[in-house]
Formats: C-alpha cells, sequence, structure tokens
C-alpha cells in the first residue's frame, strides 16, 4: 500500500514535565532536511548520518540555547513509519518542548493528526489495520491480561489466523470464479462436499473467534462486578475495604448513595470494575428512585454480583429481592454475609446459627462469603475468589481475543455470509450466487485487516498465477 502523504509530521511523543526526558518526533521525506535547520551537531549533519545512530546537538532560540539534545535517526523503510524518521530527545520541559515544536514548524513540518504517525506505517505496509488498532490498546492496558492481549495483537496473532482464513476464502473464491468463466462447458472446479466440509471448518473459527469478544471486552475495559443489597448493607463501606481508600461516602443514613460509583481495581493481572449502586428499597424520593432504577440497570449488565446481605436483618427477605433481579445462568453470585463479625456479650456470633442455617439452604453454585466491610474482615477471601470466577481472563502469550466491537461485527458479518454460502451450496443455488456470499465474507475479513475489497481483478490475478489456463 502506497503512503499518500508527501509531507513531514512533527509532535511530541511523550507528555512533558512527567519525567526527565522528553521526546519529539517527526517523520516524513524532508524529516532530516528539517532536524539539520533546527539542531546543530558537533560535527557533520542529520542528513548524511547512518540509520540507527544517536547524535549529540545543541538548539537555539534566537541567539541563546534552548536544550542540549540527542538525535536519533531512522531512515526509510526501515523506521515504524515507513519514512525518514528522528526523535529528538530533550529536557522534560513543557516551554522546551513547545518551542522545539515550533522550530520545527516553522522549518517546514506540519504538526501531525491525532495517530498519524501510526496511519502512515499502516499506509506504508509496516502493518495491518488490526496491527494499528492494537498500537492504542497497548498503551491504554493497565493490567497484565489487557497488556498481553494487545501485544499479541501487535505482534499480529489475530491477524495471521485472519489471513489463514481469508487464504483459504480466496481459494475457494478462485475455483468458484474458474466455474463461472468456464460456464458454458458445464465444468465443476469445486468439490462440493470437500466445499461444504471446508466451509463448515472456516465458519466455526470466524464464529470461535467472535466469541471471545465478550472475555476480550472485560480483559480491555474491566469486568462488570455489581454491589448490590438494601440499603445500609454496607456496599459503599465494602467498595472502600476494597479500593483500601474512603471513595464513597458511608453513613447511617439509609438511601446515602443515590447513584452508580464506579471504580477499578487490578487483582492478579484482571481487571474489574466495581459498581457501588444505590440500595435496593422502597422510597418516595424521586432522586433516590432514579437511582434505584439505575442499579437495576447496571445489576443486569454485571458479570458478577456481589449480593450484600446484612446478617443483623432477614436474610431470606433481603435474598428474595437480590435473586429477583440476578439472571444464574449468566451472571455470578457472590454472596457476602456482612456484620458477621458481631459479637454478643458472651462473644459468640449473635447470629451464627441464622448464618449456618442460611448457607445450608443456598444452592451450592453460589460462593458465601461471611465479612465485616467495616473491619476489612474477608475481604482476601472474597478478592481470591473474584480472581478464581474469572482465571480464564488470564491469557498465555499466544491467546486470541477479540477486544475491538469493529472486528465483532465485521466476524459476525463474516459468519452469517459463510451460513449463507452453505445454505447456497446444499440447496443447489447456482454459482454466481454461492460466490456472492463467498465474497461478502472476504470482504468482512478484508475490513478487519485493512487490506482491499475483493474485486474480480484480485480473483483473476490469483486465477492466472495459480492455473495454467490456456496451456
Amino acid at each position: 500500500m502506497k503512503n499518500i502523504y508527501t509531507d513531514t509530521i512533527v509532535a511530541p511523543a511523550t507528555t512533558p514535565g512527567t519525567g526527565a526526558i522528553s521526546i519529539v518526533r517527526m517523520s516524513g521525506p524532508d524529516a532530516f532536511s528539517i532536524a539539520d535547520a533546527v539542531v546543530q551537531l558537533k560535527s557533520g549533519t542529520i542528513s548524511s548520518s547512518e540509520a540507527y545512530t544517536i547524535h549529540f546537538g545543541n538548539v537555539y532560540v534566537n541567539g541563546p540555547l534552548l536544550d542540549e539534545v540527542l538525535v536519533s535517526v531512522f531512515r526509510a523503510p526501515h523506521s515504524y513509519t515507513g519514512e525518514d524518521s528522528v526523535e529528538i530527545s530533550t529536557h522534560a520541559s513543557a516551554y522546551i518542548v513547545q518551542e522545539l515544536v515550533n522550530l520545527l514548524l516553522a522549518a517546514g513540518a506540519r504538526f501531525a493528526q491525532p495517530g498519524e504517525f501510526t496511519r502512515r506505517a499502516f499506509l506504508n505496509g509496516k502493518m495491518d489495520l488490526a496491527q494499528a488498532e492494537a498500537v492504542a490498546d497497548v498503551i491504554a492496558a493497565t493490567t497484565s491480561a489487557s497488556h498481553r492481549v494487545a501485544m499479541n495483537q501487535l505482534k499480529g496473532g489475530f491477524s495471521q489466523e485472519l489471513a489463514a482464513l481469508r487464504s483459504e476464502l480466496l481459494e475457494m473464491a478462485t475455483l468458484l470464479e474458474l466455474e463461472l468463466d468456464f460456464s458454458e462447458e458445464d465444468v465443476e472446479f469445486a468439490d462440493r462436499s470437500k466445499l461444504l466440509a471446508l466451509l463448515e471448518t472456516i465458519q466455526t473459527h470466524v464464529e470461535g473467534l467472535a466469541a471471545t469478544f465478550r472475555q476480550g471486552n472485560m480483559i480491555k475495559n474491566g469486568v462488570p462486578v455489581a454491589i448490590v443489597g438494601a440499603a445500609n448493607a454496607g456496599k459503599s463501606t465494602l467498595l472502600n475495604a476494597l479500593l483500601g481508600e474512603e471513595r464513597a461516602i458511608v453513613t447511617d443514613i439509609p438511601g446515602t448513595t443515590r447513584d452508580t460509583i464506579e471504580e477499578t481495581l487490578n487483582l492478579e493481572g484482571i481487571l474489574f470494575r466495581f459498581i457501588d449502586t444505590a440500595g435496593i428499597r422502597e422510597s418516595s424520593d424521586s432522586v433516590e428512585r432514579m437511582g434505584i432504577d439505575r442499579t437495576f440497570r447496571k445489576l443486569s449488565e454485571a458479570e458478577i454480583v456481589l449480593g450484600m446481605l446484612d446478617t443483623t436483618a432477614d436474610l431470606q427477605e433481603q435474598l428474595d429481592v437480590i435473586l429477583s433481579h440476578v439472571s444464574m445462568d449468566s451472571q455470578q453470585l457472590i454472596l457476602l454475609l456482612n456484620k458477621a463479625d458481631l459479637l454478643d456479650e458472651n462473644g459468640v456470633n449473635k447470629n451464627v446459627t441464622t448464618i449456618n442455617d442460611f448457607v445450608l439452604n443456598i444452592d451450592n453454585k453460589v460462593d458465601i462469603i461471611p465479612i465485616s466491610a467495616k473491619n476489612a474482615l474477608g475481604i482476601d477471601q472474597l478478592k481470591s475468589a473474584l480472581v478464581s470466577a474469572e482465571k480464564d481472563l488470564i491469557p498465555n502469550a499466544d491467546s486470541t481475543f477479540v477486544t475491538n466491537i469493529r472486528h465483532y461485527e465485521a466476524l459476525q458479518n463474516a459468519a452469517a455470509a459463510l451460513r449463507d454460502c452453505r445454505a447456497s451450496l446444499s440447496a443447489g443455488i447456482p454459482t454466481d450466487l454461492v460466490a456472492d456470499d463467498l465474497r461478502r465474507s472476504l470482504s468482512s475479513i478484508n475490513a478487519i485487516l485493512g487490506t482491499d475489497l475483493l474485486d474480480p481483478e484480485t480473483i483473476l490475478h490469483t486465477i492466472f498465477s495459480r492455473h495454467c489456463i490456456g496451456k
């Protein structure tokens, strides 16, 4: 793919003032000459320097020295963008960085648009579109799991799977196009039974990739965990205990939490997104009722539900309210018996009998953890239970997870086209319609990789390069 850009761009590659060093990046055909106009080396020029070398120089502004800098040289096509590029390292002063950028702009560079360096890398064939999108995910990764998935995609793991599928589909499309080309001779180049079997295999693979989106989305954005229960059950206190800070306001007044509060926590490489919700109760307060309605919406979106039960109140009544809003088929419920550390005057848990009877009557699929949110007792056990519940979100180095909604929708479209193709073949539909279904599936996969949309010329090229027609 040929780069359509002929100008040179510049932008800070780091945030000034957050460390000792800042980097200003420049890329384009005039990167070296513009850098020479701004940076004075002790000897030689940047334009004459060898690739992958670093040079010391000075930058001056209207006479006075602005800063001493280091200039890294990268020559096309062996650079991030595939163009001539330089990276100028300065001291991390916002003033120095801004003045340096201004000098480079005055010398002929243009300020880069958001993501333009990566866009040029894609246009110059340094990476496909899926890899280009992974760059942002690598930068935004906050856990080992999200980093590992993003790095796998950046290295091309996801792209390689798609490229293999694309190759197989292109082979089938080629054979069907051959049949269309020789339609008057009534010949079949593609064995229909083998074609159906191969289509089923590819469809299963595509659907399998699409099915990883649920996990991939949680790896990237966090596992949604809703903390629900009656008013004053200790939900906000629990959130504070999990985070180790006073994030939510805690009072003895029922209805203090009137809206959802969301915070994230990294547990053993998995990001959990905790949602503290308004207490479930009847209320005449219109604002509180709005918060309770939002609680139900957040509850329906949660992967894990932490049901807070106040052991000093009727446990079964509280449980019935929670269970009426939890889908046991698609959500994991962890019941937390809060205030379970309260002792009577003899040092015996006031609710031990009630708790034991309650536990015996609960479905064994539900985890039950006695806690004291106020005293942070049982919190470590809860954290371990959360990690155990989502241990399948800890990928290995070769795991492929779809984390991008665009990719997910494209895979869904590809799978639908493949299903149509199989149905058409089984029903004996004319070859040209079958070929059209194949084109749709290829188009969806091409959309992920960013390759040219399939057209007849692409297929003809494949035919002539792989088949000896007319010999």
